[in-house]
């Protein structure tokens, strides 16, 4: 009896072991079928690449850069991995725009400027006081004058995915306050290394000096240079203020950011893989342009309680220092393609008719 009740049990043991299995094994394959009929995911390769990021990470170019792998990681499943260098540390704009051409980098955000060596359309955005606010230059970018410029990347191994904000630039320097076009005489100020930039300031009396970014505040503590032009959350997140004690709020330029892929890389994604990216940095965008909006306020509070000396223009001298720069304006309308810079100033005038 004891023998037969063994094995009795060793039966139902065995039996009910191969029911847990055949369930275990019902329920993996329920779950798979679940998985792969409704995964938005399943067309999505596992891939690795690299953002490039200009300024620093408390920068909005930086946490925009973030808030756009964040997006990323979430909408592909975690099949996509952004690994975002900030800073500088691939590279100044010049350099990244060349490994985004060549394919070493994939993704990167820089300013227009350096790109006008490959689209020289892009020097629209370097004509001296263009713009009044963000509302002028979202129109812009945002439109046809915008759309047109972004097709002409393929053909440099460029895809343009996208326009971020650098923002206004504003002048600091460490002599003497600017407040009149008299004033910009004779300063040595860093610009980028761009020849409209070049001829805007030497239009205004100063001495315009190129030099990449990354060198800029050891220039400036050293007094190689007695200036600088940058965005306002720039001058913050780089601590000028600690080598500049003067901040004239010109607002001589808007610099938009674009948000860049090397078309390299670009064709060798699926459709599904390319509106991820896409739309994520759409999505990111629009946060990064909103951020940096508030941001700029802040700035500007935060550089006057750190000590510097914050100088305006009045209508009177700002009309003078556009007359002198009206002759550059002319000058690169008609080497940029005059049809193109008038749409952009047909864009601007319908937000200005706007009532």
């Amino acid at each position: 009896m004891k023998s037969l009740w063994k094995k009795a049990i060793s039966g139902l043991v065995v039996f009910g072991l191969l029911i847990s299995v055949i369930g275990c094994g019902g329920g993996q394959n329920n779950n798979t079928t679940v998985q792969s009929g409704t995964s938005e995911n399943k067309g999505i390769s596992e891939r690795k690449f690299k953002l490039s990021v200009g300024l620093t990470e408390d920068h909005p170019e930086g946490v925009g850069g973030k808030k756009f792998k964040e997006i990323v990681e979430k909408n592909s499943g975690g099949k996509f991995q952004v690994n975002v260098y900030f800073n500088n540390q691939l590279g100044d704009d010049k350099k990244v725009s060349d490994s985004l051409q060549s394919g070493t980098v994939e993704l990167g955000i820089i300013s227009t400027s350096p790109l006008t060596a490959s689209v020289k359309e892009f020097g629209i955005f370097d004509l001296p006081f263009i713009f009044n606010n963000e509302k002028e230059a979202d129109a812009v970018l945002d439109g046809t004058v915008g759309k047109t410029l972004l097709d002409k990347l393929p053909a440099h191994n460029l895809i343009g995915l996208g326009y971020w904000e650098n923002g206004f630039r504003n002048l600091t320097n460490s002599k003497k306050p600017v407040a009149t076009l008299e004033d910009f005489k004779g300063l040595k100020i860093r610009t980028i290394p761009n020849q409209v930039h070049l001829d805007v300031f030497k239009a205004l009396g100063a001495n315009p000096t190129p030099m990449p970014f990354s060198e800029l505040f050891t220039a400036m503590e050293s007094k190689t240079i007695d200036g600088q032009e940058n965005p306002l959350t720039a001058i913050q997140s780089s601590k000028f203020y600690e080598v500049q004690s003067h901040l004239s709020l010109s607002k001589h330029l808007y610099t938009p950011f674009i948000f860049m892929a090397s078309k390299k890389f670009w064709d060798k994604l699926n459709d599904q893989e390319k509106k991820i990216l896409q739309d994520a940095v759409i999505e990111a965008g629009k946060f990064q342009r909103e951020l940096n909006r508030e941001e700029t306020k802040k700035s500007l509070e935060y550089l006057k309680n750190k000590g510097m000396q914050v100088s305006e223009f009045s209508n009177e001298e700002t009309k003078k220092i556009q007359e002198a720069v009206k002759p550059v304006i002319d000058k690169y309308s008609k080497e940029l393609g005059e049809e193109l810079v008038k749409k952009m100033f047909d864009e601007i005038q319908k937000v200005r008719g706007e009532k």
